[in-house]
């Protein structure tokens, strides 16, 4: 019961911080989860359902608000639900360590987009061909390292050129289509904690809605995003230093 409580407790805070700055808190609440003793597959599947969960909340409010770009987001929404679980399935047959391997360096690399990324972009592209080969290429990826896949996401389709605002929209409303496809992937060959999934769901839907708030009437997205890159920081060289003990 305790474990419970702690570990809601945990994911009220880190979906608080991560959807104010417009993502979802699998990405940082995975490794936690694996840190206390959470089966490492396991965690990616809770993961996925709460960062599907945290970023819902943003999509609901970003429909009434009425800034969704459909014609923009359908494209990379149909092919992340299609491959994601593709790349799910297919991290049952990769080892575990090769996984937490890569994941670390989602982990670095994501801090790293969101302490010095570039605001310019490298290309400008345009076209529904490359927004379903994005879908499908983060798709995949997203779902053998178990995340939803908008920390990969966002700062790609800057850098492909694409506006920011747009795609923190878009990107909010497709990452539930990617972790919700592989979450039950996941959930087809590992065992699930129900009781452990429902607490981390509410607190991580209260803390999407607290920070959904936050993010558009009170604090400096540049702070946030500091705050989150260093939380990824931190979780990114424990897992360097699992791999050197």
């Amino acid at each position: 019961m305790h474990d419970y409580i702690f570990f809601s407790l945990i994911t009220l805070v880190l979906s608080t911080i991560f959807s104010m700055g417009g993502a979802g808190a699998g990405i940082a609440l995975i490794p936690i989860l694996n840190i206390f003793g959470v089966n490492f597959a396991l965690a990616r599947a809770i993961g996925l359902f709460a960062g599907a969960s945290t970023t819902m909340i943003s999509s609901v409010m970003n429909i009434k608000r009425k800034i969704v770009d459909y014609y923009f987001m359908i494209p990379i929404a149909i092919m992340m639900l299609f491959f994601a679980p593709i790349g799910a399935y297919m991290s049952k047959f990769i080892d575990e360590n090769i996984i937490k391997f890569f994941f670390m360096l989602l982990l670095f690399y994501s801090a790293s987009m969101m302490m010095f990324g570039k605001k310019k972009p490298l290309v400008k592209l345009e076209g529904k061909l490359i927004l379903f080969s994005v879908g499908a290429g983060v798709g995949f990826i997203a779902g053998i390292l178990g995340v939803g896949g908008g920390n990969i996401l966002i700062p790609l389709l800057i850098l492909l050129g694409f506006e920011p605002k747009k795609v923190a929209v878009t990107v909010s409303f497709v990452v539930p289509f990617s972790a919700l496809s592989s979450f039950f992937t996941y959930a087809s060959y590992v065992k699930i904690d129900w009781v452990l999934l429902f607490c981390i769901a509410v607190s991580a839907i209260i803390g999407g809605y607290i920070g959904n708030y936050f993010m558009h009437f009170k604090l400096k997205q540049n702070h946030i995003k500091k705050v989150m890159a260093l939380i990824l920081y931190i979780l990114a060289f424990k897992l360097l230093y699992h791999f050197y003990i």
